[in-house]
């Protein structure tokens, strides 16, 4: 067999998705792989991917991270799921907390049990099976694996954190593993010959720079993928109509909740994500239904504390690249495509992707066969987010004429199918190994008012009395746990207080 290896590989950009990308391939590949990224400080980065979801931590113990390290580096939080505010209808409020949902009995899941202890009055809100639903709503915070000897699980945590900051982080890791950065913006990219593969790119320095494989990691500009290689964008705005976002930091107020919170406004939605020293705060907003300046005042008029800097503009097109991996060249991040941060998917769809890469590592051909299957898993991917994401607006009961629109809008056949057989049957069918878990799709379709009319028979098979005790012993027993623990303020003051190693980075 022919050594064929790569040995070079530039990554253009840096921010989250680049030094991502950078420090993961370090650490994965050794030395073996010569690294670089391209990036300039004139160049800033959207920076709007403050929040996360439990996949981040698998990530973070790969290369190595103590958790108190970085949380001090990045100004983190924890974070227990997302609450979403007025999107069944206004003043309506629910919960997508993360990790279990009570347990299940034999091969039924339990919300089929909780459905039918609902009907009989003998079950509680859907919150009080959930350690992290009920830790979030009390603002406290604990890790804890395992609720004693039960078999119930314990939190299921993540983080907010400051988006550059994080970048930086990564940066000081992939350079401690050999990764090297130059500064410097991109004038010009020659191709080899007629193919799809991007021999060297010249900066505008003059300095031409090869490498056997280019990670596009240049954000909207997509300078590599789209405009050297011409590579074709699918526009989903007909599903995902928000096309603008303004954001700015502003002071905390009295609340230091542990999730974040995404709120439906008049033709949007604006999140608040608590970072140790700020709050993160944007609203995502249809251009068609709501003026910049409205959304300016709305932004402001709905801080908890004082702004810290000017409302910052943003315009995007939701969708994703039809082949992110072209030639030699893969898109990370918003060169691959953009979906609203909605759900804090943004960061994770750049680590899955990495993820992905590394899995059907290349040699220097590139052979389209791998290529052609890594399109395909990241479409699944970004297809299953995005019907997740519609999901959210198709499902409002609201009365202004944007969130009309969009409730009567065509939504793609599986996602119409997911909502009509939970509505039948109170079953949850996911596809394959899409991204988010039965739970996550209960607590949606239940917080936006979608009421089974069934649930499984085999729930039926436990005696009334038993189906009390079954749920009444959660219940209690995620209760008591709860009351154990520290708030989530004192928990992190605490860990924030110990004393820092000596190594920020291991590795």
């Amino acid at each position: 067999m022919r050594n064929n290896s790569i040995r070079s590989v530039l990554i253009l950009g840096g921010g989250t998705a680049g030094w991502t990308a950078a420090a993961v391939l370090a650490k994965a590949f050794g030395r073996q792989v010569a690294i670089t990224v391209v990036e300039s400080d004139r160049i800033g980065t959207v920076g709007v991917g403050e929040a996360t979801i439990p996949q981040i931590r698998h990530i973070n113990a790969f290369l190595g991270f103590d958790e108190a390290d970085f949380l001090r580096a990045t100004k983190a939080s924890y974070k227990l799921g997302i609450q979403f505010n007025g999107w069944g209808a206004e003043g309506e409020s629910y919960l997508h907390a993360f990790g279990d949902i009570g347990a299940p009995l034999g091969l039924t899941p339990f919300h089929h049990y909780w459905l039918r202890g609902r009907d009989s009055g003998v079950a509680t809100v859907l919150d009080d099976y959930s350690l992290n639903a009920a830790a979030a709503l009390q603002e406290r915070f604990a890790p804890i694996e395992r609720i004693g000897q039960t078999r119930l699980s314990g939190m299921r945590p993540v983080y907010h954190f400051d988006a550059g900051l994080y970048a930086a982080f990564l940066r000081r890791s992939a350079e401690s593993d050999g990764v090297r950065r130059i500064e410097g913006e991109v004038a010009d990219a020659t191709r080899k010959g007629e193919r799809d593969h991007i021999a060297s790119v010249t900066l505008q320095s003059g300095e031409t720079l090869a490498a056997d494989l280019f990670i596009d990691c240049s954000g909207f500009r997509a300078v590599l993928i789209e405009g050297a290689l011409g590579a074709a964008y699918d526009d989903w705005s007909h599903w995902l109509p928000c096309d603008r976002a303004v954001a700015v930091p502003c002071e905390h107020g009295a609340r230091f909740r542990p999730f974040t919170q995404a709120t439906a406004r008049a033709a949007g939605w604006q999140w608040r994500i608590p970072l140790q020293h700020r709050v993160g705060n944007g609203l995502v907003y249809s251009s068609a239904y709501m003026s910049d300046d409205a959304a300016h005042a709305a932004l402001l008029a709905n801080l908890e504390g004082a702004p810290l800097d000017e409302p910052r503009q943003l315009r995007f097109t939701t969708g994703m690249r039809a082949a992110p991996w072209t030639g030699n060249v893969v898109a990370l991040g918003l060169s691959a495509g953009f979906l609203e941060p909605l759900e804090s998917t943004s960061i994770h769809l750049i680590q899955s992707g990495i993820d992905r890469l590394i899995k059907s590592f290349p040699d220097r051909s590139c052979d389209p066969a791998l290529a052609a299957e890594y399109n395909r898993q990241t479409r699944f991917e970004y297809e299953t987010v995005r019907d997740f994401l519609i999901a959210h607006y198709h499902l409002n009961r609201r009365a202004e004429p944007f969130w009309k629109a969009v409730r009567a809008m065509a939504i793609p056949g599986g996602l119409a199918q997911k909502i009509a057989i939970f509505r039948a049957s109170g079953q949850i069918h996911r596809k394959h190994d899409e991204l988010f878990a039965e739970t996550a799709w209960l607590q949606l379709l239940l917080g936006q008012g979608v009421e089974p009319v069934a649930y499984h028979p085999l729930a039926d098979a436990l005696e009334p009395q038993a189906l009390q005790r079954f749920l009444s012993d959660i219940a209690a027993l995620i209760a008591r746990e709860t009351a154990k623990m520290p708030s989530h303020r004192d928990f992190l003051d605490r860990v924030l207080a110990t004393v820092p190693t000596q190594e920020p980075i291991h590795g």
